[in-house]
């Protein structure tokens, strides 16, 4: 009996048996189908959550339509997401991942080699952001003058603001690059794991994140005084960078040697390390810390963690 594409088939007594085989027609190599059907989600859901405020916003937003009750609520259930699938899938997939790679190498280290790689993946983003808002606060920041007044007394003059336009400019840029680079970290977490179940995992928490922090760029974009066309370029960039990143990790990951192993290993950890950062600094300090709704956020934050929990408990 010989199994083509599933089915199974057999030579009797002038009689040819066929047997379909489910399991064996569904199978995809490394979870691929379910990569490619991630990177429309992650390139469509995201782009129109960011063009929704432009259909809905006549007028640029306010700060307190910024931090919407809804926009807080979805961040809070996408950190308790993130949190779940940070320590209970991507960590524990990237110190075994590593550690079968040195293996491989025959490298035995007395340094703890992941952990490093794992810090610097936290401290690569932790720099970038820090370095874009110096940038932008530096900028934002007026310089004063003091004249000397026939009297005696000294009097401090402010120049006048340089053009709106040309600064909104300038930090929706450093916003967009800094949002794009994180991004494409993201990616690289999901393209570089290999079994269905994972890559779905890892997928819903990207979606759930990246639709919040598009809905949030949009409005920061309008309120900074940005054309509709701009808006809509920083968007479309942003949007495109996560799967971006699927492509990389996915080519990174068909690579079969211990050094492509290697390799496959220090960029799960600098995604692994982008995710600590996303959860512990960014979003449950920014929701947590805003004196508004903090049952129904903590409630969020906790059905997140349980529903990626119970994906990994049923091993779906």
């Amino acid at each position: 009996m010989a199994v083509e594409n599933g089915i199974g088939t057999g030579t009797g007594t002038g009689t040819e048996v066929l047997a379909w085989s489910p399991g064996i027609a569904l199978r995809s190599p490394s979870g691929l189908e379910a990569k490619l059907g991630s990177l429309v989600l992650l390139l469509l859901l995201p782009l129109a959550c960011g063009l929704a405020p432009l259909c809905c916003f006549r007028q640029p937003p306010s700060s307190a339509d910024a931090r919407s009750p809804v926009l807080s609520l979805v961040s809070c259930f996408a950190g308790g997401g993130f949190l779940a699938t940070c320590l209970l899938d991507l960590l524990p997939d990237y110190l075994a991942s590593i550690s079968a790679a040195l293996e491989g190498l025959r490298v035995t280290l007395q340094f703890p080699l992941p952990e490093f790689i794992l810090a610097m993946g936290f401290f690569l983003v932790l720099v970038l952001e820090q370095v874009a808002l110096a940038q932008r606060e530096a900028s934002s920041i007026p310089e004063e003058t003091r004249v000397l007044l026939p009297t005696g007394s000294i009097q401090t003059l402010s120049p006048q603001p340089p053009v709106p336009g040309t600064r909104s400019a300038i930090r929706a840029g450093l916003l967009v690059l800094a949002l794009a680079l994180h991004a494409v970290l993201e990616g690289l977490a999901l393209g570089l794991q290999e079994a269905e179940g994972a890559v779905l995992r890892v997928c819903l928490a990207l979606v759930l994140h990246k639709c919040a922090v598009a809905f949030s760029l949009a409005l920061k974009l309008l309120r900074g005084r940005l054309r509709p066309p701009a808006v809509v370029a920083c968007l479309t960039l942003f949007a495109m960078m996560s799967p971006l990143g699927v492509g990389l990790g996915t080519a990174v990951a068909a690579g079969a040697g211990p050094r492509q192993r290697l390799c496959r290993g220090v960029l799960e950890g600098l995604a692994a390390g982008t995710f600590l950062y996303i959860t512990f600094l960014e979003i449950l300090p920014q929701e947590l810390g805003v004196p508004q709704h903090r049952i129904p956020k903590v409630i969020l934050l906790l059905a997140g963690f349980a529903l990626v929990t119970a994906i990994l408990f049923i091993k779906i």
